[in-house]
């Protein structure tokens, strides 16, 4: 990083609350991703921190101040949800960057294509999916988690329920990478890539919106298509940046979520026991999971000057809400780096709050299930390969490069 990309400090930002923190690039994060972002649980640390990186911006170190701000929308504002906040302006995503009341009725027409009773539709298909995946290499012995599982399951499962071809997997990585870790040394350039991969997404969905408008099916694009708010068809724009949205969260967070669960998993043989001789009961250990291994940095545009913990925030700043400093707050959860499938009581944010619930968790649960069963059904003992090492990356989501694993061959 460049003394070009930080921000000078606003003279109501107290200097007991500055810290050199930046979420594309954590100090320490060669230590591990969770544990760089937990140094902002660090003895001393306030709940609410501001950091020079990415223009500027604030950080909400722990669960409780983090749900809050979630559930604020007439103070702290979705229609700027991505540090910097010049990047953030052109993540022009729908019903992303809506706040209530405006973004309830978009996000009623997401529902209706993957509200639980359509992913229960399509069990099946995704345990299919990974059945395939993990049958080509369980008698190998050792697979790179990643290349050959993680990075493709999630995005089979999803563009086939999509209806679009597997093999244009690649030019829409391409732009989730670019929305989700905008490339650049500075506000303006992050604010470029953005730009480029949000077009991106709209032109390469618009032919597919203007087939399925004139031939409708019953998948959850033609749905939104064929949808209306407040009794007016959904304009064009609004259906390509809904579209989009789901696209960009279908197409990545899960992809860097199992790589974690599956490294720690691999260090764990009591945890996967636990897991192994109760798949039935995977469906509940989910949510712990889930709790552990938070992802996802997003951000609020505050709309009002407003106070917190003790001090100002000015209307048209940023505030990160990490959910990664939810689930790892030991405040919150006791031992948060331990999976604990017994744990009492389990506070997290995994899948955001308030009216921003995540629309795609019911698929994201379903996967992370099914991967479990299937990979314990034949693969019951496996471990990180020798001398391996998990290289991570930080961003909007969290990215996992390589992840080796091994077993003996039964």
């Amino acid at each position: 990083m460049t003394s070009e990309t930080m921000a000078h400090v606003p003279p109501h930002v107290p200097a007991s609350r500055v810290v050199d923190f930046d979420v594309y690039n954590p100090p320490g994060i060669e230590d591990g991703f969770h544990q760089a972002w937990m140094r902002l649980h660090g003895e001393g640390m306030p709940d609410l921190v501001w950091t020079p990186r990415n223009g500027g911006h604030w950080i909400a170190t722990r669960g409780p101040l983090i749900r809050q701000f979630l559930n604020e929308p007439e103070s702290f504002s979705a229609r700027v949800m991505i540090v910097p906040k010049e990047a953030g302006l052109e993540h022009k995503l729908v019903p992303m960057n809506m706040d209530p009341p405006e973004h309830g009725p978009y996000r009623r027409v997401l529902n209706k294509g993957l509200g639980p009773r359509q992913i229960r539709n399509i069990e099946g298909d995704v345990r299919d999916v990974a059945i395939e995946l993990i049958d080509k290499f369980a008698a190998d012995g050792k697979v790179d988690f990643c290349a050959e599982y993680a990075n493709i399951f999630p995005i089979k499962v999803f563009l086939a329920f999509s209806g679009l071809p597997l093999s244009d997997a690649p030019l829409l990585t391409k732009f989730s990478n670019s929305m989700l870790r905008p490339e650049g040394e500075n506000p303006e350039e992050k604010a470029a890539s953005m730009a480029s991969a949000n077009a991106g997404f709209f032109e390469y969905i618009a032919p597919t919106v203007a087939e399925r408008r004139a031939n409708p099916g019953n998948d959850w694009i033609s749905q939104i298509i064929h949808s209306e708010v407040n009794g007016t068809p959904v304009s064009e724009y609004e259906t390509l940046a809904m579209i989009s949205l789901v696209l960009l969260a279908g197409l990545d967070t899960v992809v860097n979520f199992l790589p974690f669960c599956m490294d720690y998993l691999a260090r764990d043989p009591g945890a996967v026991a636990a897991l192994r001789d109760d798949p039935a009961g995977i469906r509940k250990r989910a949510d712990e999971l889930f709790r552990r291994f938070p992802v996802v940095a997003q951000a609020r545009l505050v709309a009002q000057d407003v106070e917190r913990d003790g001090v100002m925030l000015k209307q048209g700043e940023m505030v990160l809400i990490p959910s990664t400093l939810h689930g790892t707050d030991a405040k919150e959860n006791e031992d948060p780096l331990t999976l604990d499938f017994g744990r009492k009581e389990r506070s997290h944010t995994t899948f955001g709050g308030g009216a921003h619930v995540c629309a795609g968790m019911h698929l994201a649960n379903l996967e992370i299930i099914v991967t479990l069963q299937e990979w314990l059904k034949r693969i019951p003992e496996f471990r990180v390969a020798a001398d391996f090492r998990l290289v991570a990356h930080s961003g909007v989501v969290a990215q996992v490069e390589r992840l080796d694993l091994e077993w003996d061959i039964l």
